[in-house]
């Protein structure tokens, strides 16, 4: 497939003088999967185009927020027009923040207020906050394999790319902090109740992505959510959804309205920035107004609602009210899953294909996965080799096999096609080695 890939190796040496590891993210760093990251020189549409000039159908969409692709016109414009007439930031209040909140809380019902950050992180961080002042309790619970952003209380036994380097938490958290984390299993609800019969008491929140995509795509199992809504209701701790991936991106309204349940808090990201940092926490009214300068919790961020984000966001929101958009999202996401999981079967390796809405994962495993266990006894050495083989053959995937593949609107029926031959050619090679 004669790929060079020289500019990019030049690059990063380079960049391992001034970045620690080369890298402002740790997964880009391509550990995982061997060799060095691709630099990229510029998008369009489903397309990416590294500074060696290979080009490849984009999976990653820059980890979910580019659901109309990169440099979709409507974005181009809201920025090009927001630059140019408005500003970048202010520090003060804009009429475009206050539509933001509007068309959020009307996509998400459990969604009465909402305050805008700059990422998924300061999201879940001061929602987790709000949470243990209203509750006035200390703990929290999470999921292993959820990854809600890198505050100390979250880097235990997280997902995403601490789950890629096999970090399961992270030093600097300090003891005191970790001892206030409490873990369980995802889609085993009997754990959850066993640690609320002994801490119920105690918990001021319980936190997780309702669809999982930090260790890969991982479903909830039926009854999980809901149980988990029952639970907090009756010791009186609070639901928080984790939407930064999945709001907007499965659904209009995210999981929560597929699966008609109000958590207390949410937290969004990605999408609703357009590509721009981004995030927000949104509940109940009763809960929200404990927030300064409503309240005493306090927290504050200087480019919070900041008019470039909020033109990027808004410009991708208005796309997907458009009918069909999600429709479209959903029927070329299955064509894929389904074209992976025949190629798998036609090679005679095992493929485990989860998907919901837009976001899929491939797990190399004979069985099915549905829990955090079952995502890391998956085979990364063979998912190594694929990436690679995937890569030579033009398809850019996450560089882990804890990551989602994200489809867009820009992807066509002839990328997925594209995608799913070049799958199975590079399923074939790897049987062959067998």
């Amino acid at each position: 497939m004669g790929r060079s890939y020289t500019r990019s190796q030049a690059l990063f040496k380079e960049a391992l003088e001034y970045i620690p590891g080369g890298v402002n993210s740790p997964v880009r760093a391509f550990r995982s999967v061997g060799d060095h990251p691709l630099f990229i020189d510029h998008g369009a549409g489903s397309r990416l185009v590294d500074v060696d000039g290979n080009e490849y159908i984009d999976y990653v969409g820059s980890w979910g927020p580019l659901i109309l692709g990169h440099r979709h016109p409507q974005v181009v414009a809201a920025l090009k027009k927001c630059v140019e007439e408005t500003g970048t930031s202010f520090g003060a209040p804009t009429e475009i923040e206050t539509e933001m909140a509007r068309i959020i809380t009307r996509a998400f019902p459990s969604i009465e207020m909402v305050r805008m950050v700059n990422s998924g992180t300061e999201a879940t961080m001061s929602a987790l906050r709000l949470a243990r002042a209203y509750t006035n309790r200390d703990k929290i619970l999470k999921f292993e394999g959820c990854y809600h952003g890198h505050s100390d209380s979250l880097l235990i036994k997280a997902g995403s790319g601490a789950l890629t380097l096999g970090v399961p938490s992270s030093p600097g958290v300090p003891k005191d902090i970790a001892g206030g984390t409490l873990t369980a299993s995802f889609n085993h609800l009997a754990g959850v109740e066993e640690i609320f019969s002994r801490m119920g008491e105690e918990i001021a929140a319980v936190i997780l992505e309702p669809v999982t995509g930090n260790m890969g795509v991982v479903l909830p199992a039926p009854g999980f959510l809901e149980g988990l809504a029952e639970l907090t209701a009756r010791y009186g701790a609070l639901l928080i959804f984790d939407e930064v991936m999945t709001g907007f991106r499965v659904a209009w309204g995210g999981v929560q309205t597929q699966k008609d349940i109000r958590p207390d808090l949410t937290c969004l990201g990605k999408i609703i920035g357009g590509g721009l940092p981004v995030g927000a926490y949104g509940g109940r009214r009763e809960i929200m107004e404990n927030i300064a300068p409503a309240g005493p919790v306090y927290q504050a961020g200087t480019l919070s609602g900041n008019p470039l984000a909020m033109s990027a966001g808004l410009a991708v929101l208005k796309e997907l009210e458009k009918p069909g958009c999600y429709e479209r999202l959903d029927q070329l996401t299955e064509i894929l899953a389904q074209g992976l999981k025949a190629g798998a079967q036609k090679a005679g390796i095992p493929l485990r294909v989860n998907r919901y809405g837009s976001m899929l994962t491939g797990f190399f495993a004979a069985q099915e996965v549905k829990d955090y266990k079952a995502a890391t006894s998956s085979d990364t050495l063979l998912f190594k080799e694929y990436f690679q083989l995937m890569l030579a053959r033009g398809i850019y995937l996450a560089p882990s096999q804890f990551e989602a593949v994200f489809v867009s609107l820009a992807h066509s029926k002839e990328d997925i096609a594209q995608t799913v031959e070049a799958s199975e050619q590079a399923l074939h090679q790897l049987a062959a080695r067998f």
